[in-house]
């Protein structure tokens, strides 16, 4: 399954939390059936570019009194300095701590008193602040909205308190494998590249990092010419462009620096991680490369090809290792897309013995696809899968808020949609063997385990040449943490 994570820096589900944002369709149907080509249409929206450099987009969808916003700052973990691992969602998460105008109490208090809801987090390539509210409180809510973007204070107290929290959640997530599997893995898999840095940093940068660092991290990237913002709903689109002028338009204009993302280039041979946690009784294991980036040509074939391969409950990879092998409760793949190539992996778990089995039975069927490519049949049957599942995760103006604001950050049009069912359609056998002989590795693969190293380590010798070790409690992920240069 293509993913496009917000933020699974400290976080992995073996559920489906969202489909990727290069296939999404639009408007609910009547039913979950497959819907027809021509019923995939991006409703039309508007961009709007103020004075200041602001980027807005509108989509009115009308028939439930909802406005939804989603805004992305183009300014994600990738902008973390080094050693500062983590600042951009520090900053991200205290955004709604205080205002010149309210202490946090008060804002959660007047946001409430509309029912309104906002959620701010950081992702890789950029950060994303949602709100949504009753349109009948359009006022109040733009207001609310441009108080948090605009006019933050970020308390001493309230930073202190974050940083202190976040560090003992990463220390307590080390408990639970599942949930520092993909930090471990990104930082064997990219090294020292920003897209191996763990999003939500870790015990060590998060030290390191003050309150003067989040309002530098603030000033250096919250401006109008590095922020876009999508509103769909129910509204009149001039007055909310009125309104979105009282709002934002005083908010100075400056010229940001784009962070420069470095080429990624994909891992060479096999390596070996063993994050050894000498309690565990299972081993949790991602086996990859890296994958590709948010436009990459080849999206929507990847995306068929991976469903039939670990998209989905009836894959290879989910077939082979729990329904037939019964080692594991549930097996997948996916790639993250983003800026540039984000990470490819087949990822599982399963009890101490049965280590290798399950790593070995993987493998064969990475092997089989290489060797054998996809029937006719599992192309119709992974097609209509995927022209199925875009109706529930497309209906609300939620959703369609935060599909045009990706689209604009990435690059991408209303093709996406438009012609996504012509792209799925036209993955044949041919096309789906090139892509997988050139977007899912075979030879070059990185493997990372969590698990107790006295009971796996000497049986995964085997799979690698180049092999690493470390203690699950050592600070950190990998590579070993930068020091502040403070």
């Amino acid at each position: 399954m293509t993913r496009s994570r917000a933020n699974r820096s400290l976080a992995f589900s073996g559920a489906r939390t969202a489909l990727a944002l290069i296939f999404v369709a639009t408007i609910f149907a009547a039913s979950f059936a497959p819907l027809r080509a021509e019923t995939l249409r991006m409703p039309p929206h508007e961009k709007v570019v103020l004075k200041n450099g602001l980027t807005v987009l509108l989509l009115q969808k009308h028939g439930v009194p909802l406005i939804n916003i989603s805004t992305i700052v183009k300014a994600g973990a990738v902008a973390d300095p080094a050693g500062q691992d983590g600042l951009a969602t520090i900053t991200a998460d205290l955004l709604r701590k205080g205002t010149k105008t309210r202490t946090a109490q008060q804002f959660a208090a007047a946001l409430d008193f509309i029912g309104g809801s906002l959620e701010a987090e950081a992702s890789s390539d950029y950060t994303v602040v949602n709100l949504e509210f009753l349109t009948k409180d359009l006022a109040r809510g733009l207001e609310l909205f441009s108080d948090v973007l605009l006019h933050q204070t970020f308390p001493e107290d309230e930073t202190t308190k974050l940083l202190a929290q976040s560090a003992d959640s990463i220390r307590a997530a080390k408990d639970d494998p599942q949930s520092v599997a993909i930090p471990y893995y990104c930082g064997y898999l990219y090294g020292t590249h920003p897209y191996g840095r763990p999003g939500s940093g870790d015990e060590i940068s998060l030290a390191t990092i003050r309150r003067d660092d989040v309002v530098k991290f603030y000033e250096a990237n919250y401006a109008p010419s590095n922020t876009i913002i999508a509103i769909a709903g129910e509204f009149n689109a001039d007055e909310m462009k009125s309104k979105l002028e009282q709002a934002f338009g005083a908010w100075p204009a400056r010229t940001v620096k784009a962070e420069a993302i470095p080429p990624v280039t994909p891992s060479k041979g096999k390596r070996l991680l063993l994050v050894d946690k000498p309690d565990a009784s299972q081993v949790y294991f991602a086996i990859g490369n890296t994958g590709v980036s948010a436009t990459d040509p080849d999206r929507v074939a990847i995306r068929v090809v991976n469903t039939i391969f670990g998209g989905r409950f009836t894959s290879e990879l989910n077939e082979a290792l729990r329904v037939e092998s019964g080692y594991t409760y549930g097996a997948e793949s996916f790639f993250d897309d983003r800026k540039a190539a984000g990470p490819f992996a087949i990822f599982s778990f399963t009890k101490n013995e049965t280590t290798t089995p399950a790593i070995d039975l993987a493998l064969q069927v990475l092997a089989k696809l290489h060797k054998d490519g996809v029937t006719e049949e599992q192309l119709k049957s992974a097609k209509s899968y995927i022209k199925g599942q875009f109706p529930p995760n497309i209906e609300t103006s939620r959703q369609l808020a935060r599909i045009i604001a990706s689209h604009e950050f990435y690059g991408l049009s209303d093709d996406e949609v438009n012609q996504l069912e012509a792209r799925v359609d036209a993955v044949t056998p041919d096309v789906a063997r090139q892509v997988i002989q050139k977007h899912f590795p075979a030879d070059n693969l990185v493997f990372v385990l969590i698990g107790k190293a006295s009971a796996v380590g000497p049986a995964v010798r085997k799979y690698a040449t180049t092999q690493d070790t470390r203690l699950i409690s050592d600070p950190g992920f990998w590579p070993a943490p930068v020091a502040s240069k403070k």
